[in-house]
């Protein structure tokens, strides 16, 4: 194994062991029936309960958590299940242990600045009426249709460093004024976000972009600390388009093909209630 190898297991099961500490602290004793103390100084469960309820040692459990072992798939699911983790954090507690395949980016891959494998700009201009984008794996705005800088503001018209959708959805008045109801939007994109930047733990993108977000935006601190992970899934935003007006829009994010690859968000008019 090549030492950027070895670097990005022991960053992934770094990543691992603080997500499995998270989910932790969210799962109250009375969840798995275990009555709360008052002698009890935490909300979640210990350790040594987890690994009661997974059937393994307080040490080896100790030292997942710690980021200092591999697992077996089938300890990892007694883990899940002890945690009661949903079916999206479960497959990415997988992952991060290197069991399920993300179709993202393999975790010893060299870190390459986000790109378009693929040229989607006709693909994007093929729909002339419907507002199109197509973003990086960080959420960078890479291409995007004229359709699009008509409805939202002209993204060549924003400085290339901040061409990102979620600086721009929590940073930029515009934006903003477009969207009054942001923070759902943003948060689902973060948590999409989030499930990519895990399981690129080297990354200097992801880094980066994170370290921005935290400084551009301190209010928001229980959202970067927030380890809740998941696929977008569409939604509907109601734009401030004129006048007072509001247009609603069905929100979708396509995930392209490429090793490497982000994804196409589509906004398709809805149908007035």
């Amino acid at each position: 194994m090549t030492d950027t190898a070895q670097r990005a297991r022991g960053a992934l099961r770094r990543e691992l062991g603080g997500f499995l500490r998270a989910h932790r602290d969210l799962v109250a004793p009375a969840d798995v029936g275990l009555p709360r103390t008052p002698r009890r100084r935490t909300s979640g469960l210990r350790r040594e309960e987890v690994a009661a309820l997974a059937g393994v040692s307080v040490a080896w459990y100790t030292w997942l958590e710690q980021g200092r072992v591999d697992t077996s798939r089938q300890v990892l699911d007694a883990v899940a299940r002890a945690l009661r983790m949903d079916g999206a954090a479960r497959e990415h507690a997988l992952a991060l242990a290197g069991f399920a395949p993300d179709g993202l980016q393999a975790p010893d891959a060299p870190d390459t600045p986000d790109a378009a494998e693929v040229d989607h700009q006709p693909l994007l201009d093929s729909w002339p009426t419907t507002p199109a984008l197509l973003l990086g794996p960080a959420l960078d705005l890479l291409a995007w249709n004229t359709a699009y800088a008509t409805l939202w503001p002209d993204p060549a018209a924003v400085p290339p460093d901040r061409r990102n959708l979620l600086l721009l959805l929590t940073g930029d008045p515009h934006h903003q004024r477009l969207l009054p109801a942001w923070q759902p939007l943003a948060m689902d994109l973060y948590r999409h976000f989030r499930t990519r930047a895990d399981r690129d733990p080297l990354s200097a993108r992801f880094q980066g972009l994170t370290a921005r977000l935290r400084a551009e935006r301190p209010d928001l601190e229980e959202w970067w600390d927030c380890r809740s992970v998941g696929d977008f899934t569409p939604r509907t935003v109601e734009l401030a388009v004129a006048d007072g007006q509001l247009a609603r829009y069905g929100v979708t994010l396509l995930l392209t093909p490429e090793p490497r690859g982000g994804a196409v968000l589509v906004q398709t008019p809805a149908r007035t209630r």
